[in-house]
């Protein structure tokens, strides 16, 4: 997948994962960072650099919660936000090169996600 998305975030001067946590800010902006590693399966020592690079490039901003400090939430700059529509292009321009009707994409995904979930806990197997 990194491969294929390559050549079009390069115009975006984006990697991959970078695009995974702009992709969850824009359904949802504001979300805990915590929110973001779940989502993603990304661990806070592969999630933190990723926000930091983020946010020095102006695409985002991290903010301790008026509620809880110890919870830091995820913002998109006015920059992060502009991007969005080129991130739908990428989206438009891969679901064109697979060569597959939604319906199969939906049904891959759901396969994909199945079997994430019975490797991340192997023991559900066996009930």
């Amino acid at each position: 997948m990194t491969s294929a998305y390559a050549p079009l975030l390069d115009e975006l001067e984006l990697t991959y994962p970078q695009y995974l946590v702009l992709m969850v800010l824009w359904e949802t902006d504001g979300a805990r960072v915590s929110a973001i590693g779940d989502r993603l399966a990304l661990d806070s020592a592969t999630l933190t650099p990723l926000l930091k690079r983020l946010e020095a490039r102006g695409v985002l901003e991290r903010r301790r919660s008026s509620e809880d400090e110890r919870v830091v939430e995820v913002f998109l700059t006015a920059e992060g936000k502009r991007l969005r529509a080129k991130g739908k292009a990428v989206q438009s321009c891969i679901f064109e090169c697979a060569g597959m009707s939604m319906r199969q994409l939906v049904d891959l995904r759901t396969q994909l996600v199945a079997l994430t979930d019975r490797l991340r806990t192997p023991n559900a197997a066996e009930d």
